[in-house]
């Protein structure tokens, strides 16, 4: 594995990240919601892309993983700020990023703001979750609680329950991608499981939808979960890398 390094982050905080020089656009890993860059989707991309002889870049945002920074602090627009600014410290040419869950919608802010952008691969990608999840499933009291107290704890089906801020939801509106077409200049893979509890199909479909580029596609993989990391899945990731570019 890569060894880890550190950076600071836009607001003071070390960003960590693990690069593994090589050849090609660099794959850029975007990991999820409360997800950090030592998951299996992440090393397990790191080790296929340095069998390969590739660049590839895993990094945590602040509050998680093993940058500073507290979970509960941050927010859509703040991690997006994180990822641009490793992805710029690091790679000096084509990137290629591959964004699970919320990484998705990060890979989706990042290919507005960097040129160099030459492929997107979405994991059961969630953009706009805050809006379109968090917010639209909250009862009438859950949306008080968090306007008015502040922050709201919430279940979960993969870990512990976790604290959805007042912040996470007001900065999530300012960064909406599916409201409006969304062009990426290079090929675009979407995967998504049938079986994913976390992101439903429709999500998958409105980003078909919206995406506007060259070569946009979508698969859906029967009774994969969010997860996506079984080696079926893997193996889908990897292919979809391949395709667009790395």
């Amino acid at each position: 594995m890569a060894k880890v390094a550190y950076i600071d982050g836009p607001r003071g905080e070390r960003l960590a990240y693990a690069y593994t020089p090589g050849e090609g656009p660099c794959v850029v890993f975007l990991s999820g919601y409360r997800s950090d860059m030592e998951g299996t989707k992440a090393v397990h991309l790191e080790a296929w892309a340095a069998a390969r002889g590739r660049a590839f870049l895993r990094l945590d945002y602040a509050g998680h993983g093993q940058s500073g920074g507290v979970f509960e602090d941050g927010c859509i627009g703040d991690w997006a700020s994180d990822a641009e600014v490793v992805v710029r410290h690091v790679c000096a040419g084509p990137v290629v990023l591959v964004g699970s869950s919320m990484g998705g919608w990060i890979g989706c802010i990042l290919s507005r703001r960097l040129k160099t952008v030459a492929g997107f691969v979405g994991i059961a990608a969630a953009p706009d979750f805050t809006e379109d999840g968090f917010w639209a499933q909250f009862t009438r009291e859950q949306r008080r609680q968090v306007m008015e107290e502040g922050q709201i704890l919430m279940p979960s089906a993969y870990e512990d329950p976790y604290v959805v801020t007042k912040k996470l939801i007001e900065d999530g509106r300012k960064h909406l991608v599916l409201r409006a077409s969304l062009r990426m200049r290079g090929p675009v893979r979407l995967l998504q499981g049938t079986e994913d509890e976390a992101v439903s199909r429709q999500t998958a479909l409105a980003m078909l939808d919206h995406i506007e580029g060259p070569d946009v596609s979508l698969t859906l993989v029967r009774g994969a979960d969010h997860r996506f990391s079984t080696p079926e899945c893997l193996a889908l990731v990897e292919k979809a890398i391949v395709e667009v570019g790395a």
